[in-house]
């Protein structure tokens, strides 16, 4: 096992009608800026339980955080921000919405842009508090320090690390209404998050091998039930904090990373528009097999433990558990194709160069360069 800190200051408060402790959460004396995405909230009565938790508090509202949040609307909001002196932000909604206020807190006090902190062409020095209600499984931003900024000016994406909430809320009632495809999604990004720590080195940690492994095959188990019937409180409460659990530092303690498939997939994102939670399913059987041999070990371990793959050959094993993980993609509605998105060379040409440009090194071994890149996505086209 490798050496590691965690610590993980979020305070997760979970279930039905939590919304309402909000009031007992925030300090009164505080000048909150609530943040958005496109409205759903409205529809589905996050928004109305927020408002009504937060009666008696000086609120400032921001609306309009898209998908991918890009650095163009959150400039308007840090503007708003800095005028109206805010002191605590309250994200509500997704992860694209909650990745976007880290970014928000992390630049209201700053004299830089916020782009540059998200380059670190300039250092974060100081982050208001913030806290969230989360609607959409998928990201763990919740739980975690961690956000992702689009530059649609240069069809750019980056993640940067800003800090943890101070606490989130997590009530499964408000994920009934999402749409299928979001869903399907958010089970994808979760999926891969933890495919991210666990599909690199064997016998680092047993541990947190069947932590990783618990959460997969939960994610199997409850992905046709979630199809079946999406106002399972159970169901969806799984769902929900499989999700938190797959990216709050707890299943990556003393072991080795990859994350090349999720930087891959960014890319995908900046260029076409493509869903983050689709980009993986494109990506990740395309990563898992040119890099078979590099990962032989964890993939054969994830074939017999996960999807119940027991063959002799080591080589059969591996390639009927990549089939799985593609099928399993696929079962939830994904397409896992280049082309399926319209596609071709062109775009991974790009990729490439990008990649080349920046000097990337990605993976587990850090060997994963434009050039392998090349190879992983002409596999997967």
């Amino acid at each position: 096992m490798r050496s590691f800190t965690f610590q993980n200051p979020t305070k997760l408060i979970f279930g039905k009608d939590k919304i309402s402790s909000l009031a007992h959460e925030i300090d009164k004396n505080k000048k909150i800026m609530i943040t958005f995405g496109g409205g759903s909230v409205k529809k589905n009565g996050v928004y109305d339980q927020v408002k009504q938790a937060l009666q008696g508090f000086s609120t400032v509202e921001f609306w309009g955080i898209e998908p991918n949040p890009s650095i163009e609307t959150l400039r308007k909001a840090i503007t708003l921000g800095k005028a109206e002196n805010i002191d605590f932000l309250l994200a509500v909604g997704g992860g694209s919405v909650l990745d976007g206020t880290k970014l928000i807190a992390s630049a209201i006090p700053s004299q830089y842009d916020g782009w540059d902190l998200v380059i670190g062409k300039h250092p974060i020095e100081k982050i208001l508090p913030f806290a969230t209600v989360l609607t959409l499984p998928a990201t763990g931003s919740e739980m975690n320090a961690g956000a992702v900024i689009s530059k649609h000016e240069t069809q750019e994406k980056f993640a940067f690390t800003a800090t943890h909430p101070q606490f989130s809320i997590l009530d499964p009632t408000v994920t009934f209404s999402l749409p299928p495809y979001q869903i399907a999604c958010g089970i994808a990004d979760t999926f891969v998050h933890v495919i991210e720590q666990y599909l690199t080195k064997t016998n680092e940690s047993p541990l947190m091998d069947r932590w990783a492994e618990g959460i997969l095959q939960t994610l199997i188990e409850i992905a046709p039930k979630i199809k079946a019937d999406t106002h399972d409180y159970d169901t969806m409460s799984t769902f929900m904090l499989s999700a938190t659990m797959a990216l709050n530092g707890f299943v990556a303690m003393g072991v080795t990373q990859d994350w090349c498939t999720h930087m891959i997939g960014h890319e995908l994102t900046a260029l076409h528009g493509i869903a983050h939670g689709e980009t993986l399913a494109i990506v990740l059987p395309g990563t898992m097999t040119v890099l078979k041999e590099q990962k032989a070990g964890k993939i054969r371990q994830l074939g017999e433990r996960v999807f119940n793959i027991k063959q002799a050959d080591p080589q059969d094993a591996i390639t009927q558990t990549i089939a799985q993980t593609e099928t399993f993609f696929r079962s939830l509605g994904l397409k896992t194709r280049l082309s399926e998105h319209g596609i071709g060379q062109d775009t991974i040409n790009e990729i490439e160069k990008r990649f080349t440009a920046r000097n990337v090194c990605f993976g587990e071994n850090q060997n994963v360069n434009g050039a392998l890149t090349r190879k992983i996505l002409e596999q997967v086209l």
